[in-house]
């Protein structure tokens, strides 16, 4: 597409790229310890969301979600948040939105974790009533790329935490210049592996940050961004072939 940001074009150059595919970006405003920005959720996944589409054909970013569920960040300033019930009903708007314009296949690239309970109600109820719709969701970029990097990529906690060595890594890799390494420090908490307590975020950090932020590079984080780009340009040219199903096989 010769433009691949939806607010970026009109009615003519949308209907001459014959749009199959969307990706929504999903993040958050709110604190990342005093290294990073407030911002920082939303710039990586609509980062992420660009240099997909810019490696796919028929593909449109839509505008990004600045806003998310993050009422358990709201200890630290300046956190604006949005309900769960708010969330889901706005995806659910969106996605209708991009059916309506006959827009069947989507990817939701979401960059903060209280956005994925919303997310999945929405996309639930959206595919149940259009179930011809091809949705995918990649719920937890931190996590994802922690599992597709060599095991020693990370220093600390396999680069997880909030503002940890992870996500400090990839904003240094994306937006360097809004990031102050000097104030970067955090916590990690003694959290059990099978059974998930309920917690708010001042609970596990005295900070705004949770990880090791201090560990993070930006050589760390192109590393984290190239694999993720990588695996999500197969997956979405994959979906293609199938269809945006899962391939049955008989046992």
């Amino acid at each position: 597409m010769e433009r691949i940001k939806l607010q970026e074009n009109n009615e003519r150059l949308i209907k001459e790229a014959k749009v199959d595919k969307a990706i929504l970006a999903i993040g958050s405003t709110e604190s990342h310890g005093e290294h990073l920005p407030f911002g920082t959720d939303t710039f990586v996944c609509y980062d992420l969301a660009l240099e997909l589409a810019d490696r796919l054909e028929n593909t449109v970013v839509v505008p990004p979600l600045w806003y998310g569920v993050s009422q358990h960040y709201r200890h630290k300033p300046m956190c604006i948040t949005l309900s769960n019930d708010t969330l889901t009903r706005v995806l659910k708007d969106v996605l209708e939105s991009l059916i309506y314009w006959g827009i069947k296949k989507v990817l939701i690239i979401n960059g903060h974790d209280g956005n994925i309970p919303p997310i999945e109600i929405a996309s639930r109820d959206i595919k149940t009533a259009h179930p011809e719709m091809g949705l995918a969701v990649l719920d937890a970029w931190w996590q994802t790329a922690g599992n597709l990097l060599p095991k020693d990529t990370f220093e600390v906690w396999n680069g997880l935490g909030h503002g940890g060595e992870g996500e400090t890594s990839i904003a240094l890799a994306i937006f360097p210049e809004l990031c102050d390494m000097t104030r970067a420090k955090g916590m990690i908490p003694e959290m059990d592996d099978n059974v998930k307590l309920i917690w708010n975020f001042e609970e596990l950090t005295d900070y705004g940050a949770s990880g090791a932020p201090e560990k993070g590079t930006a050589e760390k984080g192109q590393k984290m961004k190239q694999v993720l780009i990588d695996y999500l340009v197969d997956f979405v040219k994959r979906m293609d072939r199938q269809g945006w199903r899962y391939e049955k096989r008989a046992t």
